[in-house]
C-alpha cells in the first residue's frame, strides 16, 4: 500500500518545491497544504522545531527539507549507482544551500540601509561564482550534476531555482547554457511537466 503523505509549508515554492517535485517524480499522491501566513503564528506551535516545510508519511511527522528530500530520492534510486556518487549529490545540495543562505541574508534583511548595498554584489559575483562552477559541472557530467544521469541533484537544483531568482532578481540560466539544457531536461520529465502544470498558478 502506498504511503499517505501531507505536505505543509507556505503557499508557496520556496523550500518545499524540492520536496514537491520528489513526490512528483515518483507518481506520489499527496496533500499540498499551503496555509494563509496569517495562521503560521497557530501552526508553528505544532511543528518539531517550529519550522516548515514539514512532510506527514502515514501520519509520522517529518522536518528538515534536505533530509526529507534525500529520504524521498532513496526510495526512487535517484542518490547515485554508488557511495561516491552519493557524496557528490550531497556536496551540490549542501552547495546549493549555501548559496541560498548567501541570498536570503540579502533578501530577508529588513533594514533597508544594510540590505540595499548587498544586492549588487550577489548579483556581480556571489550568484556567477556559484552558476558558473555548477554549469561547469553540469557540462562535465554529462548533462547533470553527477554521473551523466539524473539524481536528485537535479532535481533539487531546478525547484529551487525560481525561489532563488526572484529574490535576487536574477536569471540563473540565461548565461549559462548546461544548467539551461538542465533546466530544460527536468521541466520535460512526464511527471514533472504535470506537476509543474497543476501547483497553483501564484506560487
Amino acid at each position: 500500500m502506498a504511503p499517505k503523505y501531507k505536505m505543509t509549508y507556505f503557499p508557496v515554492q520556496g523550500l518545499g518545491e524540492p520536496i514537491r517535485f520528489l513526490l512528483a517524480y515518483g507518481n506520489n499522491e499527496f496533500e499540498d497544504y499551503r496555509f494563509d501566513r496569517n495562521d503560521w503564528p497557530k501552526i508553528k506551535p505544532t511543528c518539531p522545531f517550529g519550522k516548515v516545510p514539514v512532510l506527514e508519511i502515514d501520519g509520522k511527522t517529518t522536518h528538515q527539507s534536505t533530509a526529507i528530500c534525500r529520504y524521498l530520492a532513496k526510495q526512487q534510486n535517484l542518490c547515485g549507482k554508488n557511495d561516491w556518487e552519493s557524496l557528490q549529490i550531497d556536496m551540490i545540495v549542501d552547495t546549493i544551500s549555501d548559496l541560498r543562505l548567501q541570498i536570503a541574508n540579502y533578501f530577508y534583511d529588513q533594514n533597508e540601509a544594510t540590505k540595499a548595498p548587498k544586492l549588487a554584489p550577489l548579483q556581480k559575483e556571489t550568484v556567477p561564482f556559484y552558476l558558473s562552477r555548477f554549469d561547469k559541472m553540469v557540462g562535465e557530467n554529462g548533462g547533470y550534476f553527477v554521473g551523466g544521469q539524473l539524481t536528485w541533484a537535479d532535481l533539487y537544483f531546478i525547484a529551487i531555482s525560481k525561489y532563488l531568482m526572484d529574490m535576487v532578481n536574477l536569471d540563473f540560466f540565461k548565461d549559462y547554457p548546461n544548467l539551461r539544457n538542465l533546466n530544460e531536461k527536468v521541466v520535460s520529465i512526464p511527471q514533472i511537466k504535470d506537476w509543474i502544470a497543476r501547483r497553483p498558478a501564484n506560487a
